[in-house]
């Protein structure tokens, strides 16, 4: 997903030249879901660079058709709504590929994920938790991999390991991660 950083370039016009409370109100219930958003995208299309241009297509729907939205309705859906059409639309585009899913099988896959949104939410904040107690060293490593996609090769470099070693740590805080956020999820059923 892009840096909020990196999106400034292409700023989302305002229909005035002031923030209206509307204004305001996208930008509030934007903010807090576009991780949710991405992800959603992520998991129908299973392409990072193909996310990411159908999540720019859709944040400019999203700005647009805005005044269509009813306030105090679920801006979760109604936005996952919006980036199912835009997929829908980028795979009308990529029809010459070989392996193409059916509408069918998305809309099957879009439901899956909207019924499992909250448990996928509350494992995806208990990750973040158990990452920031992480020794340094181990985030940087994450961070590495995960983040920035640095091949293993690259790290091993950065970090003066072998490959081998670096797989291996990997594998370890991976491991880590699992036993934590398993664990914080036995304690919220409990």
């Amino acid at each position: 997903m892009p840096d909020s950083d990196e999106r400034t370039d292409s700023p989302m016009p305002s229909p005035s030249s002031s923030p209206t409370t509307r204004d305001a109100e996208f930008v509030q219930l934007f903010t807090l879901n576009q991780h949710r958003i991405y992800i959603y995208l992520v998991s129908l299309v299973h392409d990072q660079n193909a996310a990411d241009d159908i999540f720019q297509e859709t944040m400019l729907v999203l700005w647009r058709e805005f005044e269509r939205f009813e306030s105090g309705t679920n801006f979760m859906a109604w936005s996952c709504t919006v980036a199912l059409n835009q997929v829908r639309a980028w795979r009308k585009k990529q029809q010459r590929d070989r392996l193409q899913f059916s509408d069918e099988f998305l809309e099957a896959l879009s439901q899956e994920l909207d019924s499992n949104a909250d448990y996928l939410e509350s494992r995806y904040q208990f990750l973040r938790d158990c990452i920031a107690k992480l020794p340094q060293h181990h985030r940087q490593l994450i961070a590495y991999r995960y983040s920035s996609g640095h091949a293993i090769d690259e790290i091993a470099k950065q970090t003066q390991r072998s490959i081998d070693a670096v797989y291996r740590l990997l594998s370890r805080i991976r491991r880590t991660l699992q036993d934590c956020v398993t664990n914080q999820l036995t304690l919220e059923d409990a």
